[in-house]
């Protein structure tokens, strides 16, 4: 999978896009700035617009292609974002350390999901909040993005179980329509969430 993303990331355009992930973007203004995390994080974009409102952003990707062009546009914007390139399984998470995690279509494996959601509510410090956007299962056969294993997309049981440790303000399934670069374009079944640790 790591030489899969490296060569999705490889081209000079940025494949989902530089601008924010819309879901991030209504939500984020209404939380006071603090520190944010931003697992799987690709090339930047998300963990870009943070620091653009005044969040101390750490990301991470194994995706040495991803780390690359994140850089590029983090110049390009004159901000600083802590981007290491690391697996999920080798980062360090900071336990109660982060006011917002944000989990942007991290689609994994069962085991490695299980141990990245678990990871990212422990991150999370008392008052922290918990963004998630991902493919519903009801997203299979569609061309809109996302697995094409069932297994690596989500339902609300699977993400209501695997952060129950956290305050589930809001679990939906949506029908959006995407315009995320070349590989997030069309009517796609989403997951939303928004989770606080109490």
């Amino acid at each position: 999978m790591q030489q899969f993303w490296d060569e999705r990331y490889a081209s000079s355009d940025y494949v989902y896009g530089e601008a924010p992930n819309r879901f991030l973007a209504e939500q984020l203004p209404n939380i006071p700035p603090g520190r944010a995390l931003f697992p799987a994080e690709g090339e930047g974009r998300n963990a870009a617009y943070a620091a653009s409102l005044g969040w101390e952003a750490d990301a991470f990707d194994y995706s040495q292609s991803a780390q690359r062009k994140a850089e590029q546009l983090f110049e390009r914007q004159g901000i600083h974002v802590n981007y290491t390139l690391s697996s999920v399984e080798s980062y360090a998470f900071t336990p109660h350390y982060y006011d917002l995690v944000f989990l942007c279509y991290a689609h994994l494996p069962s085991p490695q999901r299980a141990y990245l959601h678990r990871q990212a509510a422990q991150a999370l410090r008392k008052g922290g909040w918990l963004l998630l956007e991902g493919f519903h299962k009801d997203q299979l056969g569609r061309s809109s993005g996302g697995p094409k294993k069932e297994e690596m997309l989500f339902s609300l049981e699977q993400l209501q179980e695997d952060f129950s440790a956290l305050d589930t303000r809001e679990l939906v399934k949506r029908s959006v329509h995407l315009e995320e670069g070349d590989y997030h374009q069309g009517e796609a079944a989403v997951v939303r969430m928004i989770a606080r640790k109490l």
